[in-house]
């Protein structure tokens, strides 16, 4: 049961982001560029995180 309920949701998350791009192109390049920016500003501060444990934690 748990099977089919996991496809029904991934198969409703397809359909929906198909909705999006078809009916306003402009916005779902928006939410593109705000999940890229979230993830570049998780990999920078990562970054900046290591940076500041190989240096001592100082």
């Amino acid at each position: 049961m748990a099977v089919n309920s996991k496809k029904i949701a991934v198969y409703l998350l397809v359909v929906f982001v198909a909705y999006v791009i078809i009916t306003d192109p402009q916005k779902a390049a928006d939410y593109v560029q705000i999940a890229f920016e979230g993830i570049s500003n998780a990999a920078s501060a990562i970054g900046d995180f290591m940076t500041w444990i190989a240096d001592g934690a100082k």
